[in-house]
């Protein structure tokens, strides 16, 4: 986090010299520095921020049009994020990067929409997101996506039984398993029980004892639990003897729950890409390394990267910078080359089609790659 910091000072900077750039592009940007959020928008801010360097170096998006960049940290807290958003826009943001959550973006896009302003998350998952308004589009593979793909691998894997541990103070931590839950139920799976817990939940012990004394017991655990409450749930799981496999969502893409040691070996998620040697991805790794010392240890990064490209797309294809123009030309775009993985746009509902990649935390805390696959369209639970 401290060369995370050092990042946003430098674009703060470098936000701040570019305000005397002539005909440039302005985006505004939200990014968590602290709270529940940072450790996904520090990250995806940082990829962000480099791309755009990259592209300025070369005369801005598609080599013509300078960007100029806002950033305001929004603590994690929805209230101050709506407040920067105002004042981004009053600045003259004419696109409007959110915090990497369904809640945080929403909150924005409520403000955004007086002036049909674009709006993207940094990598909200919850499909729900977009539903805020057409100005609105997601970044990463939705968690209906994500879920899609999980419950045929579960299945192909022989498991049969689910049990379902969800939170309904997020969309992200409820909507995620209830999207695997009904794919399972529709490809002859069966969910055989479900456990809802609070956000920050310390103690997982009464859900544990539940899964214990289940009849059929389930031979998988789904979940979309973030931090803390995943390690607290997992510890509690694994101290109580039980051995179930557990799946997740994309948010346990992480190197601190990768880091937690025996009890997290063998679990198996969603990620939205996976460094396979001589891709793009890898090659973004090299030059990220090399131009800032730090090392890219998860997706978020390279999501961040993507976004910068996703908006040079729209930007070139709509052939000016108006917000309405450039949102129509976003919605449109079919197919479009990125680092973590291409994506589309047409003919969704503004969550970008993209490939899904399932993952498994080794003995040795590693990610190891599983499969990489687009959930079928037929399959997809409408949020």
């Amino acid at each position: 986090m401290i060369r995370n910091s050092l990042l946003f000072s430098t674009a703060m900077a470098t936000g701040m010299a570019g305000m005397a750039m002539a005909d440039g592009y302005t985006i505004g940007v939200m990014s968590a520095q602290s709270g529940y959020l940072a450790p996904y928008d520090g990250p995806a801010y940082a990829g962000f921020q480099f791309c755009i360097d990259e592209m300025n170096a070369n005369g801005g998006l598609n080599g013509t049009t300078p960007v100029e960049l806002i950033v305001r940290d929004t603590r994690s807290d929805i209230a101050e994020g709506v407040k920067v958003v105002q004042e981004m826009i009053d600045e003259g943001a004419q696109f409007i990067v959110a915090s990497a959550d369904a809640d945080p973006t929403i909150a924005a896009a409520q403000i955004t929409a007086a002036d049909s302003i674009p709006t993207m998350t940094f990598a909200g998952t919850a499909p729900v997101l977009t539903q805020v308004g057409e100005h609105v589009f997601g970044s990463y593979p939705a968690d209906n996506q994500q879920a899609t793909v999980l419950a045929g691998y579960a299945l192909d894997q022989g498991l049969e039984r689910v049990w379902l541990v969800k939170s309904p103070d997020s969309a992200y931590t409820l909507g995620g398993p209830e999207y695997f839950g009904e794919v399972f139920s529709a490809l002859g799976g069966s969910v055989v029980g479900e456990s809802s817990y609070s956000l920050n939940q310390p103690d997982f012990s009464a859900i544990v004892t539940t899964i214990a004394n289940a009849d059929p017991a389930p031979d998988v655990i789904v979940t979309w639990a973030w931090e803390p409450d995943f390690p607290a749930f997992i510890r509690a799981l694994r101290g109580a003897g039980l051995d179930t496999q557990v799946m997740g969502g994309d948010v346990l893409d992480t190197p601190t729950v990768r880091g937690l040691g025996d009890v997290v070996a063998g679990v198996t998620h969603t990620s939205g890409g996976f460094p396979d040697e001589g891709s793009a991805y890898a090659d973004f790794i090299e030059r990220f390394t090399a131009a800032t010392g730090t090392t890219p240890d998860n997706n978020y990064y390279v999501n961040g990267c993507d976004i910068a490209h996703m908006i040079e797309d729209a930007v070139a294809a709509a052939g000016t910078t108006d917000p309405a123009a450039v949102t129509a030309a976003m919605a449109a775009i079919e197919d479009g080359e990125g680092i973590m993985s291409n994506f589309t746009f047409a003919g969704t509902d503004r969550m970008p089609l993209r490939d899904v990649v399932v993952a498994r935390i080794s003995e040795t805390g590693e990610k190891e790659f599983i499969l990489r696959s687009t959930a079928d369209p037929a399959l997809l639970p409408q949020p």
